[in-house]
């Protein structure tokens, strides 16, 4: 039984072949496309508001160098929430709890934005690694704890998505086989537990949208100091 609680983190197979390809490519199916109109429909008008919004507040911090990445960030943004916020539908498969799909976004990024600090401002990039006003005896030391913790932020980035995600299904998981055990025994506790499970439900809802963006915001962070 416990065992069986962790099939739902296993891609799934067809015929042999995995399906993961399929769950990452269909949302974007499911986004509206732009029509040729003057005035755009409701779900159109929102979402490019949402858009918009995102992007302004994203791209605020940094210099006009670093606008290049707008439509990166937004599009990383839109299919993160979208795989997210599928992935807690009934008899789906989210693609985010695996680690490996996660650190395949995170060290990308995270590395081109090294690699143009190296290249636009080597002093500075090379500058972060040693505090101001370090005493001499310990810059040796500094140095070493400043490379670990810049080559560790894609680990940090892809670990802290995969752990958000994969804890908020489990716990949906355990509570709903909670309440179908309780029902036939004690249906009150199951009522009240089916009202935990709902309201656990809507924080994952907000657990999948806020982890999105977190994902987002520290890649344009990181994309900050090297800019």
């Amino acid at each position: 039984m416990t065992m069986s609680f962790f099939d739902q983190f296993a891609s799934p197979l067809y015929l042999g072949v995995p399906l993961i390809a399929v769950a990452i490519a269909l949302p974007w199916v499911l986004f509206p496309t732009p029509s040729s109109r003057w005035i755009n429909n409701r779900l159109l008008t929102i979402q490019g508001w949402f858009i918009n919004r995102f992007t302004n507040q994203l791209m605020l911090p940094l210099n006009v160098g670093g606008h290049k990445w707008a439509l990166l960030f937004a599009s990383l943004m839109v299919f993160l929430i979208t795989i997210n916020m599928l992935g807690l539908l009934p008899y789906t498969f989210t693609p985010t709890t695996q680690l490996s799909l996660n650190m395949g976004f995170a060290v990308p990024l995270w590395l081109a934005t090294v690699i143009i600090g190296m290249r636009n401002q080597p002093t500075v990039a090379l500058g972060h690694l040693l505090p101001e006003s370090t005493p001499i005896p310990l810059i040796p030391v500094l140095i070493i704890i400043e490379t670990i913790s810049l080559l560790i932020r894609p680990l940090a980035l892809g670990v802290r998505l995969t752990a958000n995600l994969t804890a908020g299904h489990l716990l949906i998981q355990l509570i709903a086989t909670a309440v179908f055990v309780l029902l036939p025994m004690m249906p009150t506790v199951a009522v009240l537990t089916a009202i935990v499970l709902f309201l656990l439900t809507l924080l994952e809802v907000a657990v999948a949208m806020i982890q999105a963006y977190v994902f987002v915001l520290l890649l344009s962070l990181y994309l900050q100091e090297n800019v």
